[in-house]
């Protein structure tokens, strides 16, 4: 084995000495050398087996040559036991010892005890140095420490309280004292519950239970206190619990940071970030979390109300007197609602503009909240003295009272609203009641609406053709284009379904558009396989399209594109779509009218129209509404004056030289007195009902074939 050690302890020549020296280096590395560096353990090893040999050669014996060697073992740090062992048995039975070798034994063994017993010796010394300097250390340290946390104590700007763990205060800084203008002794020894405020933040307490049981180590709240002159003080409050040596809870440490202006001023500012500045009163904000809280643990059964008001010709106060006493209305309107329901332990909110709501929580039934709703019209039915005006304002109010459990707050709210919006509709300055049908049917507007944008480039859009027939004959002389819509979950919608939602969103003029097109486009089919059999087209034109200044464009391009004969084409027109002699629309319908394309009035007699405008509009003619035939059936109603409404329709009609067409035509009975009449072309059931391209002409060369 090469350990790295040089031979140079042994006489040259020496075989035994040699060997003795291999064996010793080996127990050596074996005993921790490898730890040690080589040149220094080859030094060690050549050193320790030079003295050995030389003990073992002197005569008389040296055994203190022996002693070195076990001493310089033990100065490298060979003092495991173990090492001293083998090196005596090595010394022992390798045949360099010969008959000295117990006697060199025991010296090296002595040797090595003597300087292992030093080293100790010398290392219990130090470490008793040691310990008594670390000591003087910590004394010093804690000395300087306790000096250094009372003057932070006493000095601190914030307030520090100790206490042990039965709540007893035991001592208090001077920034504590100032926080609850006391005196130590007014604090000291008392106990920490005893500080408790009917505005602490909830678990707060709960939270020190668990601290000074050892639960939890700290805890942190905004809390606040009583000042001994009665005061409030709010504080930012840090309890940290201090633990003994082994762990079990022994002090707490409390420290109070004072955000009193801190705390207002974020009051100031929660108020007016939930609070309308014109009114005082709650705004949108405010309003819904209330509202939502009351749906987050309701109790079983909990039910709630709402009224929903809005004022009733509140911008024409805003118009005619200005925006100023618009604002002074307002807050007045505020002032009466929360004098006559806050009382009641109603709530009442602004939403913006003069919409105002009132929140009914545990409401009782609909009769409380139908109450509630009254007391609002009372409370506004005086006039209201602004300035030198009396301003007279009404409201109206959509009620809803539900179950918590049965629905959300702001699906409380949509329903609410439309509710209101229905109050309006039936004549203002009243209330009225919540319907599940008419809300459901009035969502399904609304999702009528979101997704009618996108269905005319989906394809959803589809045209049926009712039968125009003449009376005379019973021929086809007319179809009317009727758009339908393919819904992919409400089914197939009828226009009555629809297109009111359109005319409101604007989007009536890409439809109508389409419908023209359409149409025209399938007329012209029918007038290129069928000729002059093929029926006029007549189309619904909506008010916003006859009032859109590119329809004459529109219906010149649709027209040139499909290759339609404009004979072929008939508008229909409402009685609103004009209002005037002087109304653009006039010089448009008359544009469209100089093309070739005929006009009629759909409806007639359902508006309330001068009869001198249908003198001035470019028509040729005039469809009866359906309504009048309909109520002709109609027991509760005198049929005898019907029929002879209808006929003074007709009489008008042909007096003003116009084709008339009675709408809603279900029996043969109503088409014979008609024609007796001198009604011209009759729509309905009987002749007919809205068909398919391919039913119309199936329909005209049947027709064909039998003239």
């Amino acid at each position: 084995m090469n350990t790295g050690a040089p031979n140079t302890g042994a006489p040259v020549g020496d075989s035994a000495a040699a060997s003795f020296h291999d064996e010793w280096a080996r127990l050596l590395e074996a005993g921790h050398g490898v730890a040690v560096h080589p040149g220094i353990l080859g030094r060690l090893v050549s050193r320790t087996a030079a003295l050995l040999h030389r003990a073992q050669q002197e005569d008389p014996f040296e055994s203190a040559l022996a002693a070195e060697a076990g001493a310089l073992l033990v100065d490298a740090h060979f003092t495991d036991p173990v090492v001293l062992a083998q090196a005596v048995e090595l010394l022992h039975e390798h045949p360099v010892a010969d008959e000295r070798g117990p006697a060199l034994c025991g010296a090296f063994a002595a040797g090595w005890a003597a300087a292992l017993r030093e080293r100790t010796l010398r290392e219990q010394e130090a470490i008793r140095l040691a310990a008594d300097t670390a000591r003087q250390e910590v004394e010093r340290a804690l000395r300087a420490s306790e000096t250094r946390f009372r003057a932070l104590f006493e000095s601190a700007a914030i307030g520090i309280g100790i206490g042990d763990v039965e709540g007893n205060i035991l001592a208090v800084n001077r920034a504590l004292q100032e926080i609850f203008g006391a005196r130590p002794e007014d604090l000291q020894g008392h106990k920490v519950n005893e500080l408790v405020h009917p505005e602490d933040t909830p678990g707060v307490w709960e939270a020190y239970e668990e601290l000074i049981t050892g639960k939890r180590d700290y805890l942190q709240f905004d809390k606040p206190y009583y000042r001994r002159d009665g005061e409030v003080v709010w504080t930012h409050l840090t309890v940290s619990l201090i633990r003994d040596d082994e762990g079990r809870p022994q002090y707490q440490v409390a420290m109070l940071e004072d955000i009193t202006d801190r705390y207002r001023l974020q009051e100031r500012l929660r108020h007016q970030a939930t609070h309308d500045p014109l009114t005082g009163l709650p705004n949108r904000v405010a309003f819904f979390e209330r509202l939502e809280k009351l749906f987050e643990e309701p109790e079983p059964g909990a039910r709630f109300g709402l009224c929903y008001v809005d004022l009733d010709g509140f911008k024409v106060v805003n118009d005619s007197l200005g925006h100023e006493t618009g604002d002074l209305l307002l807050a007045a309107v505020a002032a009466r609602l929360e004098s006559v329901l806050t009382p009641l332990g109603h709530m009442v909110a602004r939403l913006g503009g003069d919409e105002f709501v009132v929140l009914l929580e545990n409401c009782r039934g609909e009769q409380e909240a139908v109450a509630a709703a009254k007391t609002v019209l009372a409370a506004l039915a005086k006039p209201v003295l602004i300035g030198d005006h009396r301003l007279a304002v009404g409201a109206s109010i959509g009620v809803l009272e539900r179950r918590v459990a049965t629905t959300t707050p702001s699906a409380a709210v949509r329903a609410a609203d439309l509710t209101l919006y229905r109050a309006k509709e039936a004549g203002r300055g009243r209330w009225t009641l919540f319907d599940p049908k008419e809300n459901a049917r009035a969502v399904s507007r609304y999702a009528v609406s979101v997704r009618m944008p996108a269905a005319l480039d989906r394809g959803e859009f589809f045209i049926d053709y009712q039968p125009l027939c003449s009376l005379e004959d019973n021929s086809l002389v007319a179809v009317e284009a009727l758009v339908r819509w393919r819904h992919p979950q409400l089914g197939v919608l009828g226009p009555e379904e629809f297109i009111a939602t359109a005319e409101e969103t604007g989007l009536i003029m890409p439809l109508g558009r389409w419908v023209l097109e359409q149409a025209c486009g399938q007329a012209a089919d029918w007038v290129r396989r069928f000729g002059s059999a093929a029926p006029q087209l007549n189309v619904n034109l909506a008010v916003r399209q006859a009032r859109n200044a590119g329809l004459v464009g529109d219906i010149d391009r649709i027209l040139r594109s499909t290759g339609l004969d404009p004979a072929k084409l008939q508008l229909e027109i409402t009685e609103s779509t004009v209002v005037g002699p002087e109304d653009e629309a006039l010089k448009a319908l008359h544009a469209v009218v100089d093309m070739g394309v005929s006009l009629a009035v759909d409806d007639f007699g359902t508006g309330w129209s001068n009869l001198a405008y249908l003198r001035d509009l470019p028509v040729s003619g005039l469809k009866i509404a359906g309504s009048f035939v309909g109520d002709l059936h109609d027991p509760t109603k005198d049929t005898h004056l019907g029929w002879r409404i209808v006929s003074g329709l007709v009489s008008l009609a042909h007096t003003l030289g116009l084709t008339v067409t009675a709408e809603g035509v279900e029996s043969g009975a109503d088409a014979d007195r008609l024609r007796l009449m001198g009604c011209d072309w009759a729509q309905g059931w009987h002749f007919g009902r809205p068909a398919r391209p391919a039913e119309i002409a199936r329909r005209i060369s049947e027709a064909g074939l039998s003239k």
